[in-house]
Parts: structure tokens; C-alpha cells; sequence
């Protein structure tokens, strides 16, 4: 088998181990990316799974952009800008320490290594991938202030992690030395310079998207956007990085009054399905790496290769336990003395949780195989090889064995459990339906036509859902509206039954069905959302 027919097998062969991990996943309670990365690795010892390659330009020009994108679009800007000074502690100033920190221990560790080699495998590993530390949060509870600031260190990270990582191999491969000065404006630049870009193309794709309420033409733009933005700054050499994540914030802001109803449901249920897919392709590609890695060392042994990673992983893990608590403790400085914010100082388990979920992903792989194979002078780039066992190691430990350790550690510290509703939703969603009902009643009064019963049937529904919304309900107001919910769930699954009946009987065709059943589909997603 060859050419297109090869390519075709292995994507299919990959979306089925996705499809098949994705299951047992939900089934044993796990979060999928630790469960793919392990049946990645254990279908790598199968003589009949093909060698599949991972390829860095698939991951940095195919695979990034839309995943950076949907993490910019379901990121609060409120949120990430309240915390703007944690992130940017994790994500450029963790960054710079674990660089130096690597740098400085590589050569008393590794055989052969210098400094230079351990500021390139310092760059390599030292952005996080927070996909599978933000699942098991989200899942067992941990407050949603650890989330928030895992997830934004997540989206900055990679783009100084390849700065660094930039820096790093022109003084290995070129000779070149940046100076202060150079590096401080390419750092502007690159920050700059890849805000700018992609707040100028979100803007443009707004101006667009008012125009128009189409909804597979605005899907299939919203899949173009994040390409757009990433390959407009890397010509720039700006951070691609960066254009991403600015133009998912801004659009993400904005499309509460871009997008129709419908266009917005069909948007998030075509993103649902790419992004768990393209992670799904990145973690199981993460775990069928092993045998080429492997075999890309002949002259260590299995025992000292994974001393070696286990020393690596445990120094990566240090590096951020000692950085966080200091960070910590900066950060609510400047927000409580510099920016004037009213908060308590942050626990010491809420900052060890942050400390232990510093997970790398594909993003370091893909860095470590992209590695130029010679020096400028022709020689062979010293311990490449060595790099990219390293940094599967590590992969492999921080993600699986940490990402499994996680749960048991959130319980063990206390931060597990039911966060309970969430008071600023209960609170907005009390203020709308108090709006609905006053905008009702004011047009009732204004009305001529004197179609009262229309207003207060409209009106009455409202109120319903108000007093399953108000704190001091009696009980039995609250039974009532329990009742009305169900009854209305048993109304819409009989209506359902119905128009499959009449399918079934030939008395109207497939497309008449399939207009009621996304009628009713809303309404029940509606009452169900209510009812949660």
C-alpha cells in the first residue's frame, strides 16, 4: 500500500484507536489524553500497527492553530486579564528559570552536554501542555481560579518556550549570541507584533462575519481563521502563537452579537468534534513515537535511559515547585499593592496543585524532532538523539504519571468535591428572566390589540423559571417548577416518538422529520440547561 491509499489507512486507522480511547476514557473515568498516550505507547509494540512518524510541521502548522484558537475562545477575557500577573509569572518567568535551570544542571547530569545543549533542552521542555491537568479540574472540582490560571499559562507558554528554543539553537548551530538588546527587541517584536497581527485579522473577520448568517460558510471560516492568523505572523516573524491566541479573545468576545442562534450551535457542536479529534490524533501519536525513539539510542541501555528520564523528570518538576511558591507570593504583591485588587494571600495547596500540574505535551515533542540534524560547519548536531528521549521521558512521565496522580492529590489536600452553583450564574440568570418578565408585562400594558393571555402565558413561563432561580423560593414554588420541567421533558419525548411514528408510516418524509426533531432538540437543551 502506498501514496494516497497509505495516507487514507493510517487516518482512519488513527481515528478508530481515537474513537476506541475516547470511549474507555469516559468508561473508566479517566481523562482522555492520559488514556491515549498509554494505548498509543502499548499499540507501538504491535508488529501489524504501521511506523507512523510524527511529523513537527503537522503539529506546528496543521495541528496548533485551531487548538490554540478553542482554547482563546472558551477562556474568560475577564478572568485572563484578572490574571494576567500569575500567567505571566508561569508563563515567561517559569519559562526563563526552567531554561537556566536546565542548562546549568544538563552538564553535571549528561554525559557530553554543555551548557548550550542544556539551554536547547531546557526550551524545549519547558512549555506545558494544561489539556489533560485542566480535564481532571475541571472533573473532580478543583476551584475554578487554579483552572483559569493553567489555562492561560498554557496559551502564552508556547510562544516563549519557542523563543527560547529560537535563541537557544543559533548558539549551538550558528554561533550566534544574541546580545541584551537584540533579544529584548525581538521578544517585543515577536510579543507585539503577533497581538497586533491577530487583532487586526479578528477584527477584519468581524467586520465580515456582520454581513453574513450562513452557517456552514461561517463554520468553515471560523476553521480558516486560526491558519490565517498564525502563517500572516510567522511571515512576519512575529509569534504565531500569540495571533492565534489574540484573535480566539477578541472574536470570542465579540460573538455574542456575530453570531445567530443557530450558527452559534452549530459552530460549538463542529469545534466539540475538531478539537477532541486533533488532540486525541496528538496524544495517541505522543505514545506510537516509542519504538523510533527507542531505537534512535543504541548506545545506552534501557536502565540508563530511563535513570536518565527519571532524573530529567524529577529536575523538571523541582524547577517548578521552587518557582510557583515565590511567584505566588509576587503576584499577590502586585495585584494587592500595584493593581489595588481586595483578595486573601493564596494557599499553599492551591499553590502546590499549580506546582504539580506542569504536564508536557506534543508541542515538546514536536520542538525536539524539529531540531536541525547538522551544525553550520556540517557537523552532526551532538546528542540529538539523546534530546528527544529526554523529552519523551518527561512527556510521558509529567502527563501520564502525574496526570494520574493528580485526582488522588486534589483529594488528599482537600481541594476535591462539588464546587456547588456557581452564585454570579444563578445571579445573571435571575437579572435576564426579571428583565424578560418587566419587558412582557411593559409591552402587555402598551399593547392595543389587547392580546392579554399571549402575554401573560409568555409571562407566566418566565416566571417559572424565576422561582427556581430565587434563593428564597418556599419549597413547594420549587417542587412545582421540578414538576413543570419533567412534565415538559415527558411532553417533548412523546412529541418525538410521534413524528417517528409518522416517518415510520410513510405519512411524511426524512427532511420534515428531521426539521421537528432540531426543534425539539433546542427546546429539550434549553429545559435541560435550566434544570441544571
Amino acid at each position: 500500500m502506498s501514496g494516497i491509499g497509505a495516507v487514507e489507512f493510517v487516518f482512519l486507522l488513527l481515528l478508530f484507536f481515537i474513537v476506541v480511547f475516547g470511549v474507555f476514557a469516559r468508561k473508566v473515568g479517566t481523562p482522555y489524553p492520559i488514556i491515549m498516550v498509554i494505548g498509543g505507547l502499548l499499540l507501538s509494540f504491535f508488529p501489524a500497527i504501521p511506523d507512523i512518524k510524527l511529523e513537527p510541521d503537522l503539529i506546528f502548522l496543521v495541528v496548533l492553530p485551531p487548538l490554540l484558537y478553542s482554547s482563546a475562545w472558551q477562556t474568560s477575557w475577564r478572568d485572563f486579564r484578572y490574571n494576567i500577573v500569575s500567567i505571566s509569572f508561569l508563563a515567561i518567568g517559569l519559562v526563563a528559570f526552567t531554561v537556566v535551570g536546565v542548562a546549568l544542571a544538563a552538564p553535571k547530569v549528561f554525559p557530553g552536554f554543555d551548557w548550550r545543549l542544556g539551554l536547547v533542552l531546557g526550551a524545549i521542555v519547558a512549555p506545558t501542555d494544561a489539556i489533560a491537568a485542566t480535564s481532571i479540574a475541571r472533573r473532580i472540582g478543583l476551584p475554578g481560579r487554579i483552572v483559569d490560571i493553567l489555562e492561560g499559562e498554557s496559551l502564552v507558554n508556547d510562544a516563549t518556550g519557542l523563543l527560547a528554543l529560537e535563541f537557544a539553537t543559533g548558539i549551538l548551530v550558528e554561533q550566534r549570541y544574541p546580545t541584551v538588546a537584540g533579544g529584548l527587541l525581538t521578544l517585543l517584536w515577536l510579543t507585539a507584533g503577533g497581538i497586533a497581527i491577530g487583532l487586526i485579522i479578528a477584527w477584519i473577520v468581524a467586520r465580515f462575519e456582520r454581513r453574513i448568517d450562513d452557517g456552514p460558510i461561517e463554520v468553515a471560516l471560523s476553521i480558516l481563521v486560526p491558519y490565517v492568523a498564525y502563517l500572516a505572523a510567522q511571515a512576519a516573524h512575529a509569534s504565531g502563537v500569540l495571533a492565534v491566541v489574540s484573535c480566539g479573545l477578541y472574536l470570542s468576545r465579540c460573538s455574542a452579537r456575530l453570531f445567530s442562534p443557530t450558527v452559534r450551535l452549530g459552530t460549538w457542536a463542529v469545534w466539540d468534534s475538531l478539537t477532541f479529534i486533533l488532540n486525541g490524533l496528538v496524544f495517541v501519536l505522543i505514545g506510537l513515537q516509542f519504538p523510533a525513539v527507542r531505537a534512535s539510542i543504541h548506545e545506552y541501555g534501557r536502565g540508563t535511559i530511563f535513570a536518565y528520564g527519571g532524573i530529567f523528570s524529577a529536575l523538571l518538576i523541582l524547577l517548578r515547585l521552587v518557582w510557583v511558591y515565590p511567584g505566588a507570593r509576587l503576584s499577590y504583591i502586585i495585584r494587592t499593592r500595584v493593581r489595588n485588587f481586595k483578595e486573601s494571600p493564596p494557599g499553599v495547596r492551591h499553590i502546590f496543585v499549580v506546582g504539580w500540574t506542569g504536564m508536557r505535551g506534543v508541542v515538546s515533542l514536536a520542538a525536539a524532532l524539529a531540531l536541525p540534524t547538522v551544525l553550520a560547519d556540517g557537523s552532526p548536531f551532538p546528542h540529538r538523539d539523546m534530546i528527544v528521549v529526554l523529552t519523551f521521558c518527561v512527556i510521558f512521565a509529567t502527563l501520564v504519571l502525574q496526570g494520574l496522580t493528580l485526582p488522588p492529590l486534589i483529594r488528599s489536600l482537600g481541594l476535591a468535591g462539588n464546587a456547588g452553583p456557581d452564585c454570579e450564574e444563578l445571579e445573571a440568570r435571575r437579572i435576564v428572566t426579571q428583565a424578560a418578565v418587566s419587558h412582557l408585562e411593559g409591552a402587555k400594558a402598551r399593547d392595543t390589540k389587547k392580546s392579554a393571555e399571549i402575554y401573560d402565558d409568555l409571562a407566566n413561563h418566565y416566571r417559572h423559571r424565576l422561582t427556581s432561580l430565587n434563593a428564597d423560593a418556599s419549597a413547594k414554588e420549587i417542587s412545582d417548577h421540578e414538576l413543570h420541567l419533567s412534565l415538559s421533558l415527558e411532553a417533548l419525548r412523546v412529541e418525538r416518538e410521534t413524528a417517528i411514528r409518522l416517518r415510520n408510516e410513510g405519512r411524511i418524509n426524512d427532511t420534515v422529520l428531521r426539521r421537528i426533531e432540531r426543534e425539539l432538540d433546542l427546546n429539550e437543551s434549553r429545559l435541560v440547561n435550566t434544570e441544571e
